[in-house]
C-alpha cells in the first residue's frame, strides 16, 4: 500500500462550488478510483490561499493521476475546469508531494 498526496487550486470563491460536485460524486467515477486501487481519497483546502491538498492510499504502484486517458476522468476534468487552474488538456494543474514524514 502506497500514500500519495498532491496540491491543486481552485480559483477564488469557488469553495461551496467545488464541495458541492465532490459531495456528489458521480458513482460511476468512484468505481473506478475503487477498480484501480485507490482505497482512500480525501481532499483538504486551505482557504487562505485556494490550495487543495489531496491524499490517496493506493495499493499498486498507480493512483487516480494515471488514470488520464479514461473517458469518465476526461469528462470530470471538463466538469471541474471551469472552478479549478488546469492545463491545456483540462487536467488539473497537479504538484506531486514528497513524504517527508509518516507515523504509523
Amino acid at each position: 500500500m502506497q500514500r500519495l498526496a498532491f496540491k491543486m487550486k481552485i480559483k477564488e470563491g469557488q469553495k461551496e462550488v467545488y464541495k458541492k460536485r465532490h459531495d456528489e460524486l458521480w458513482p460511476e467515477l468512484k468505481v473506478l478510483l475503487k477498480d484501480n486501487g485507490v482505497s482512500e481519497y480525501s481532499i483538504f483546502l486551505d482557504d487562505e490561499t485556494d490550495t487543495l491538498f489531496a491524499f490517496q492510499k493506493v495499493s499498486g504502484d498507480s493512483g487516480s493521476q494515471e488514470l488520464s486517458d479514461h473517458p469518465i476522468v476526461q469528462k470530470w476534468w471538463r466538469f471541474m475546469a471551469d472552478i479549478m487552474e488546469v492545463n491545456p488538456d483540462y487536467s488539473p494543474v497537479s504538484i506531486t508531494l514528497e513524504e517527508v514524514f509518516y507515523m504509523e
